[in-house]
């Protein structure tokens, strides 16, 4: 009987560390992924909105990489190009290119709630299996941690 429970809680432990823990970080490294591309969203909305005061043409400097900067000059800033994904890009106006961001980050924020619910989902199942590995293995709660 002890050889039994021996080996089931093994594979509780196993499916802890292999597959709810694995799902925890995966889901943690999507939602981190996220809240990065919400902190670009409000950066370029912000670019964006100083952008709407300017009409006179823009002079400014462009990263080309590794710290490389050169200077350019843009004629019209009054329109901007904005990354749409796989590629695609689209040329739009300054308020059209501040809805569009709204409308994304908006997008951005329910995908990060849902991962949120997704990892707290995950955390209450791997809390579930160890409370069901102590009752297994006859251990008692440690101190502490008992709710009133």
């Amino acid at each position: 009987m002890a050889a039994a429970a021996a080996g089931k809680a093994q594979r509780y432990e196993a499916f802890v560390s292999d597959v709810l823990q694995r799902d925890l970080r995966r889901v943690q490294e999507q939602r981190d992924a996220v809240f990065e591309q919400q902190a670009q969203v409000l950066q370029l909305r912000a670019a964006l909105a100083r952008l709407q005061d300017v009409d006179a043409p823009l002079h400014t400097q462009v990263d080309l990489g590794c710290n490389f900067f050169v200077s350019a000059e843009v004629p019209d800033p009054r329109r901007v190009f904005v990354a749409l994904g796989f590629g695609f890009f689209v040329e739009l106006t300054l308020p059209e290119a501040l809805r569009h961001l709204e409308r994304r980050s908006s997008l951005l924020q329910r995908l990060s709630e849902s991962l949120t619910r997704d990892g707290a989902k995950i955390r209450a199942h791997i809390r579930l299996v160890l409370e069901g590995l102590r009752e297994l293995q006859g251990l008692q709660e440690p101190p502490g941690t008992s709710e009133p």
